[in-house]
């Protein structure tokens, strides 16, 4: 599933959705826009998704900022260290929409209006 297929398709089910090219710009985007959750893949351009999931836990602006982490590799070790690193949901490829959008329903609910992680 491409970047544009997915962002179309969390459209559709309601998500207001931004989408970044790599790694350094997801990054910058989340720096910028503060989203309610960050949907990261674990391969992408110019960093791998947990440099940049090191780099939102590190960040006083996105330290709170739920995150899913997903990849098309199939060594469990990656998904473990995705959690690790503070991702609160791991996914693998090909993704199941469905349970992408229960994960995010999920995570969203949890957030309260101060923009924190609630539990």
């Amino acid at each position: 599933m491409t970047l544009e297929t997915l962002g179309a398709q969390l459209r559709a089910a309601g998500f207001q959705v931004i989408t970044a090219m790599d790694a350094m710009q997801a990054f910058m985007s989340a720096q910028r826009n503060g989203p309610d959750a960050v949907l990261l893949d674990i391969q992408m351009p110019g960093g791998t998704g947990l440099d940049t999931l090191k780099r939102l836990r590190s960040s006083s602006k996105t330290q709170n900022i739920p995150v899913i982490a997903m990849s098309a590799m199939k060594d469990p070790e990656w998904g473990k260290r995705a959690l690790d690193l503070g991702a609160l949901e791991f996914l693998s490829k090909p993704l199941d929409f469905q349970r992408l959008r229960d994960a995010l329903n999920r995570l969203l609910s949890a957030t309260d209006s101060d923009g924190k992680t609630s539990g």
